[in-house]
C-alpha cells in the first residue's frame, strides 16, 4: 500500500507481516487470490493456530465475520470464505 497516496505520505495501517509472532489483535493485510488477484484487503487476527489463523474483515455490515486464513506473510483467504 505504499505509494498510493500523495508523495511521502506512509501508509495509515501498521501490518504484522511475521508468521511467526501473529497474535490476537495484529493487523494484517490479506489476499483473496481466486477472484481478485493480489489486491491488498486488510484484517484483524481473532485467532492463531499451529497452520491457520482466523481474521476478521472488519466490517459494520457483518461484525461477526470469521474467515480462515493461511498462516504467512500476507494471508491467504479462500474466495468462499470470503465472499
Amino acid at each position: 500500500m505504499q505509494n498510493m497516496g500523495t508523495e511521502g505520505e506512509a501508509c495509515p495501517f501498521s501490518f504484522n507481516f511475521d508468521p511467526a509472532s501473529f497474535k490476537p489483535g495484529d493487523m494484517v493485510s490479506y489476499r483473496v487470490p481466486d477472484p481478485l488477484g493480489d489486491f491488498p484487503f486488510v484484517g484483524t487476527i481473532l485467532a492463531v493456530f499451529d497452520d491457520y489463523i482466523e481474521i476478521s474483515p472488519g466490517d459494520p455490515a457483518t461484525p461477526d465475520k470469521r474467515m480462515r486464513a493461511t498462516r504467512e506473510s500476507r494471508p491467504i483467504v479462500s474466495a468462499a470464505e470470503a465472499l
